[in-house]
């Protein structure tokens, strides 16, 4: 069974401060709830080819992986795909202006779980739905709120 999800949201803040935060990993653990830590193999800043290490714990388990970035067009779209562990995966961020104040961001992931993960995709599915809802509220609560 394979899983993509997309979640998007609209926050009340221009494009480019948008793609700016949410394209840094160094931003991601105040915006991602399972994200406990990341660590850059690559140097900074990020481009093609940059490969970031994150500790998440999701579903009451500790999961490490690389991500590579595959895509990044400045305000646009950004890439990151890890073939690593039991769920390789794909995650895409894209942003769209709505007005000049205004952003819509999706956040997409997808991939082929394989072994047990696979059993376990409709349950993973759910859950990583409900995860890329809350992490997209905080990351509009914490950009929103730099606007007051």
């Amino acid at each position: 069974m394979n899983v993509d999800i997309l979640t998007e949201i609209t926050i009340d803040r221009p494009l480019e401060e948008v793609a700016s935060f949410a394209s840094d990993p160094d931003n991601t653990q105040a915006w991602y709830v399972n994200i406990k830590h990341v660590e850059w193999q690559t140097e900074k800043p990020v481009r093609v080819g940059s490969r970031i290490a994150f500790v998440a714990h999701f579903l009451g388990r500790k999961l490490s992986y690389t991500y590579e970035v595959v895509e990044l067009i400045e305000n646009e779209t950004f890439v990151m795909r890890t073939s690593e562990g039991p769920f390789p995966m794909e995650t895409t961020y894209t942003w769209e202006s709505v007005d000049d104040q205004a952003t819509r961001m999706t956040l997409r992931n997808r991939g082929v779980p394989k072994g047990f993960s696979a059993l376990m995709a409709p349950i993973m599915k759910r859950a990583m739905r409900k995860a890329n809802e809350k992490d997209l509220q905080l990351l509009k609560k914490i950009l929103e709120s730099k606007s007051a």
